[in-house]
């Protein structure tokens, strides 16, 4: 039984531990508009997706909650922006370092090619782009 016991504690010892990439967690878009967690995708432990979770402003004009109305399949206008995905698909590219994703913009309906990172004061900068024009955000940890 000994023997036993140390090859299962060593073989504990050897495992690797997995810790959360710095990129995971919850931030705050640029100007505290919306709250966005961020994850691995479900089924796709190995790529990170990020949802909407909460909003400044959650209504619109006439008090209801604010919906994907400009998302581009008719059948996906219904749902609520919280609780959006809103990043998806993003591989390690290094840590705190993804690329190949994409961020959808539920304002315009349109989904753009996407790179994250964790900048050396801890802030997360998110690039989206279209051809060859891209635009930066830096995003912080809620307080």
């Amino acid at each position: 039984m000994r023997p036993l016991f140390l090859a299962a504690a060593l073989s504990l010892a050897a495992a690797p531990a997995f810790a959360a990439d710095p990129v995971e967690g919850d931030w705050m878009a640029s100007g505290g508009i919306a709250k966005v967690h961020i994850a691995p995708c479900a089924g796709q432990a190995a790529r990170l997706c990020g949802q909407i979770v909460w909003l400044k402003d959650p209504k619109d004009e006439t008090g209801q909650l604010k919906h994907d109305a400009r998302n581009p399949d008719p059948k996906l206008r219904d749902r609520p922006i919280i609780g959006l995905p809103f990043l998806r698909d993003f591989k390690q590219a290094g840590p705190g370092k993804w690329t190949g994703g994409k961020i959808y913009d539920p304002d315009s309906g349109k989904t753009y090619d996407s790179k994250m990172q964790i900048n050396a004061n801890g802030t997360l900068k998110l690039d989206g782009c279209v051809l060859v024009i891209c635009q930066a955000q830096t995003w912080t940890r809620p307080r």
